[in-house]
């Protein structure tokens, strides 16, 4: 696991990469990140109020699984606590966890066969993509447990009529996940006009595709390191 201020560099990169994709939501959705340690899990989030392009590594609080703030002086979105702690608590390996309401995740999230087996990016998705009904905005710590059954032990969680959640072991992973599963999204669209699409991919190759794609970790570091020179070129204020 990396430290803490590397933590907080890498998510805050996270927030200004969103921004910089427009998958931003003015205030809303929210990035998390879980930090070391023995004891009850506790996660870094944004503080309510900033917007994505605003965010900096200092800005970032920490906040416990009983929804109080232990370190920082802002508040933070209710939703996105119920959402996040929801994940810290049952995946010990889900140390990131992303969630967006972009253009395509939404949309896709609004149709009943949900994201298809279309494209080469889809296919990573095979058999990994859960999907969460909607409940109304996620207020209601109850919904917690069934967040948890929704994901499973998928990579990504499709909410329906809602957005996109993704997880990994690093923020990296995390948003690697997500960059390629709103690309699949966004093909879907695309290719169908809203519409029926095409004849989806055989299960058996989307199976052998999403075999070939797993495991490589070292490339997902790489697209990351090149992501924050990208973001030092531009504004290396993220990292204060």
């Amino acid at each position: 696991m990396n430290d803490i201020a590397t933590l907080r560099r890498d998510l805050a990169a996270a927030y200004r990469l969103a921004a910089l994709f427009g998958w931003d939501d003015t205030l809303y959705t929210h990035f998390s990140v879980r930090l070391p340690g023995t004891g009850e899990p506790r996660f870094l989030i944004n503080p309510f109020g900033l917007f994505f392009e605003e965010i900096r590594a200092s800005d970032l609080i920490v906040v416990d699984m009983h929804g109080k703030v232990v370190e920082g002086n802002a508040d933070y979105n209710v939703a996105g606590f119920t959402i996040h702690s929801a994940v810290h608590m049952a995946r010990e390996d889900a140390h990131c966890v992303i969630h967006t309401h972009t253009l395509a995740g939404m949309a896709v999230a609004a149709q009943d066969a949900g994201l298809l087996q279309l494209n080469q990016i889809s296919t990573e998705f095979h058999l990994r993509l859960g999907h969460h009904a909607y409940e109304g905005v996620a207020l209601d710590l109850d919904e917690r447990a069934r967040i948890q059954a929704s994901l499973g032990d998928n990579i990504a969680l499709l909410l329906r009529h809602h957005g996109l959640l993704s997880v990994g072991a690093s923020v990296a992973d995390a948003f690697y996940v997500m960059y390629y599963l709103n690309r699949a999204c966004e093909i879907q669209l695309a290719a169908t006009g809203g519409g029926q699409a095409c004849s989806e991919i055989p299960a058996h190759l989307s199976r052998h595709a999403c075999e070939q794609l797993q495991g490589a970790e070292w490339q997902r570091q790489l697209l990351w390191q090149a992501w924050l020179r990208k973001l030092d070129r531009l504004d290396p204020g993220y990292r204060e």
